[in-house]
Order: C-alpha cells, then structure tokens, then sequence
C-alpha cells in the first residue's frame, strides 16, 4: 500500500526503496518492543529501566531513519543535495509513539490470548479461584480506555487502522464481558469471530480467499467460545502465509433445534501433518461439549489430500 502510495510522486525506484526502508523501520520498532524489550523490561517489572531504554530506542530509531533516507535520497535520487532540516527530522519521528503504543497494547493481546487459553482449560477443572486470578493479571478497563484514545488519534489520519483498533477493542470487551457468562446470543459470538478473523488477516501478506455463509433462524444462546477453536486453529494450523491459494470456507446453518458450524481450509506441506485435528484444543473442545450436552452433539474433523473439515453440530 505504502508503495503505491508513493508511486505518483517519487517513481519506482524511489518509492521502492523508501517504502521498503520505512517498512523495515516500523517493524523494528514493533518487533524490538514485543520481542525484546517488553518481556526483557517490562514483564520483568523493571519499569524504570523500560521507560529509559525505550525512549533511548525510540530516539536512535528515529534520528537513524531520518538521516539513513536523507542519505539515500541525496546519494541515489535528488538532483541537488537537500540538507536534512529540524523540521524533516521531526515529521520522520512523529509517528514512532504511536508505533510504540500498538506494539505496546498487541503484546499484552498476546499475554491476554494465553491467559484465556489457560482459563478455559481451569474451567474444565472447576478451578474458578484460579481463573479469577488469572483475569486480575490483565485490567481490561485501561486497555479499552487507551483503544478508545486511539481510535481517535487514528481516525483522521487512517480510518481504517481507526477500524481494526475497533475491532480490537471489540474483541476484548467480548472476552471481558460476555466469555464468563453460561449463555450468549448467536449474533454475538457470529460478531466475535469476525472481528477475530479481521484482525488475523491483516497479519497475512497475501489476500485470502473467505467465505462465511450464516443461515439462522432466531438469534439463540449458546455457551461462549464453542466456535472459536476451529476458526482459530485455522489460523494457526492452515494458512501458509507466503501462498496465494489460501482458501476458508466457514458455515453456520441453524434449524430443526440445531446449531451446525462447519469449516474447511487448506493444507500445505508441513501443517498437513500438524493438521488441527490433532491440537489440544480440539481435544479440550471435545470434553466441554461431554460437560454440556452428554452424549447429545457431533464432532468431526476429516483430513483430505489437500484440505482439513471440521463439523459441529449442537442443540440450541
């Protein structure tokens, strides 16, 4: 997108080179802070030492991609030297804090994703003491306070980072407030998983071909998180990020006093036989269903030469 964007003005070989430069940089500032600083300072409660360490980062970051592109367009590009001004160095560092609070605020998605991992399999347990401290380790309420500042900041100048940082916030608020509950609408858990699924494809390079269909007849309850596993591990298990042939097929029919959901996805190379029906979280799936409904659903996961089926079917 950047690349394009660029095109008009700088041509192809300029555009290329500042586009790629500025992706480098922007990754290197997300991927440091998730990677390297947040586990290394911040979860290690080194608070102090995260904050000066990231301004010193976030500085020399800077100050490196501004003058590094001054270099580069005065060497490769501009017919006359252009000298690097206070105010070129300035517009070159505006956007690096807000890079670093979206790294900030998708690592502690990250942590937030395993805790919830960890909680569904304690509520199997019955362990709900331990789920409850889980829960206390992330505060949900600053996190959809500094979305909600975000969107903000975002909108006028990206409405469509504006947009996922939405859907974020929506997903969040659906794990806080509705994933605890016994029963939720239909149309809730529907609007979760496209949220999830927003958010998952803007990480893959390459466009995916999606289908989801829905046919309901009243919007039923149902218990939170039975349809995430699959939609999830076809994230995890079946996209190959550098193919062009990724395709997901996902059904919900409701009808006759059942729910049916069913996916399928490709298979490519090594997750053939890492294939999710084999996952823990299949299994875990398998033994919540027991606790709820007896012997009275159906799940089946079937692997083909080049693609991967699973079906659910409940009472509603």
């Amino acid at each position: 997108m950047m690349l394009f964007t660029m095109l008009p003005e700088d041509g192809f070989g300029q555009a290329l080179v500042f586009a790629s430069a500025n992706t480098a940089f922007y990754a290197l500032i997300i991927y440091g802070n998730m990677s390297v600083l947040y586990p290394r300072l911040f979860q290690r409660k080194k608070y102090a030492a995260y904050v000066i360490v990231t301004l010193v980062f976030l500085i020399v970051a800077g100050l490196g991609r501004a003058y590094g592109l001054s270099y580069v367009y005065n060497t490769w590009f501009a017919a006359t030297r252009e000298p690097l001004s206070n105010k070129a160095v300035l517009r070159y560092m505006a956007g690096v804090p807000l890079l670093l609070m979206l790294s900030f605020l998708g690592r502690i998605v990250l942590d937030y994703f395993e805790l919830r991992r960890t909680a569904a399999a304690l509520v199997l347990q019955n362990t709900q003491a331990e789920l409850n401290l889980l829960k206390s380790q992330v505060q949900p309420h600053f996190l959809f306070n500094t979305l909600n500042n975000l969107y903000y900041e975002a909108y006028m100048e990206s409405p469509r980072t504006a947009n996922l940082i939405e859907q974020l916030s929506e997903t969040m608020r659906y794990f806080v407030d509705e994933s605890h509950k016994d029963k939720v609408l239909l149309s809730a858990e529907i609007n979760f998983l496209e949220n999830y699924m927003a958010l998952e494809l803007i990480r893959i390079r390459h466009t995916i071909d999606l289908q989801f269909s829905r046919k309901m007849e009243t919007d039923c309850h149902l218990p939170p998180m039975l349809l995430m596993t699959f939609v999830e591990n076809i994230f995890k298990h079946g996209i190959d990020k550098t193919s062009r042939n990724n395709r997901i097929i996902i059904r919900l029919q409701q009808e006759n006093g059942r729910l049916e959901f069913s996916t399928v996805n490709n298979q490519f190379g090594e997750n053939a036989e890492n294939t999710n029906g084999r996952g823990s979280g299949i299994e875990n799936l398998r033994k919540r269903l027991s606790l709820l409904y007896g012997k009275d659903f159906i799940l089946r996961t079937d692997r083909e030469a080049e693609s991967f089926t699973s079906y659910l079917s409940i009472p509603v």
